[in-house]
């Protein structure tokens, strides 16, 4: 059994991979995405439409 102090398996490093690049890397993105969507509708709705 490894020891709870020894350095992560080979293993345990492949799946914190597999974890960010197919859940967390789309997530953060879709965030981004949707924060900087809303906050142009938000600024048009006090700014008007770009040609307005």
């Amino acid at each position: 059994m490894a020891d709870p102090q020894s350095p992560s398996t080979r293993q345990e490093e492949l799946r914190s991979f597999a974890f960010l690049t197919v859940v967390m890397a789309p997530v953060i993105t879709g965030a981004i995405i949707v924060t900087y969507g809303f906050l142009v509708w938000f600024y048009q709705m006090f700014a008007g439409p770009p040609h307005a």
